[in-house]
């Protein structure tokens, strides 16, 4: 009877063990206490600043393994796309990305874009701000568009050409038939120098870097590309209410190398879902005009193959890598 007793508490154990899955974190492995999370821009840049407040969101939690963010910048973040790829897919090295891998893709300037790696998870959203300079003509959206129509390819509009930055205007022209006239710049930083001075007319701002010029009235916003109206500049309408059926955020996420184990990708989806949900990050994430939205791996793929073609297309008509 005692024999019988232990037996059916052992049998009861096993059968509860099997009901309960253990934590993500607990069931993968990973040969490093703190992994590497490799940003392709300077420090200091938007995205470096966002991954910076994940990493210490996640270093104040009870996970393992923590993160470390380092900059790799160079060739337009291609450098650091390059080692990334190449790093071991054991956990240890991870990727942050947004639509850039689209652009330097199709223009030819690298032979692979997400494809290189496996999704972990979807994270930020950047609306961008249908911007321009304080001494442009026309005050509201309506203006502009009809300005800009009875004078096709004659407005300056800053970007960097194959970008991310150019890509809201070309969307903008396919959805209205509007035509700009596109003017070159390395960066965000030169770009918003152009604006304020008046250099250049049309410019895409986002929250984080125009919003104190906007409400200064340095700069003039005409409309965000966003589906909802920002809470920090309730009174922007969106493209959509006015009649533009047009979204464009940069939406930034963490990829790894191709080949990575699947529960070590559960893992970190994991550990980042968590993060996101912290009330001080979301705070800090709000003050830099940027949403949360975490999505997972399987649904990270499908905006990566939806959001490929829809930047495909407009390369194409671009001749973009010809």
């Amino acid at each position: 009877m005692k024999f019988k007793s232990v037996l059916i508490s052992a049998v009861s154990v096993m059968a509860l063990a099997g009901l309960m899955t253990p934590s993500v974190a607990e069931a993968a492995k990973v040969p490093c206490s703190t992994a590497k999370l490799i940003v392709p821009w300077k420090a200091g840049g938007g995205t470096h600043v966002l991954f910076s407040i994940f990493e210490k969101t996640i270093a104040a939690m009870d996970v393992k393994p923590k993160l470390k963010v380092v900059t790799i910048p160079g060739q337009g973040g291609n450098k650091g796309a390059k080692e990334a790829s190449k790093a071991k897919p054991d956990g240890c090295t991870l990727f942050a990305i947004h639509q850039s891998a689209f652009t330097s893709h199709l223009n030819g300037r690298i032979k692979f874009h997400f494809d290189a790696f496996d999704p972990v998870a979807l994270l930020t959203d950047t609306p961008d701000i249908i911007g321009a300079s304080a001494k442009a003509p026309w005050n509201n959206y309506g203006d502009f568009q009809k300005a800009v129509k009875a004078a096709p390819g004659t407005v300056p509009t800053g970007a960097t050409f194959g970008s991310t930055s150019q890509f809201t205007w070309l969307q903008l022209e396919r959805k209205t038939g509007m035509k700009f006239k596109y003017v070159p710049f390395d960066g965000t930083r030169q770009r918003m120098t152009a604006l304020l001075s008046g250099a250049i007319t049309l410019g895409g701002l986002n929250i984080a870097s125009g919003r104190k010029y906007i409400e200064s009235g340095e700069l003039k916003a005409y409309a965000i590309a966003a589906d909802k109206r920002d809470p920090a500049l309730p009174n922007l309408p969106t493209l959509k209410e006015l009649g533009v059926d047009m979204s464009f955020s940069l939406k930034r996420g963490i990829v790894a190398p191709k080949g990575t184990p699947k529960d070590v990708i559960d893992m970190w989806s994991g550990i980042l879902k968590k993060a996101s949900e912290d009330a001080g990050l979301l705070k800090q994430m709000t003050a830099k005009g940027t949403g949360i939205q975490w999505v997972g791996p399987a649904g990270y793929q499908k905006w990566i193959d939806t959001s490929f073609g829809e930047f495909k297309t407009i390369a194409d008509e671009m001749g973009w890598g010809k």
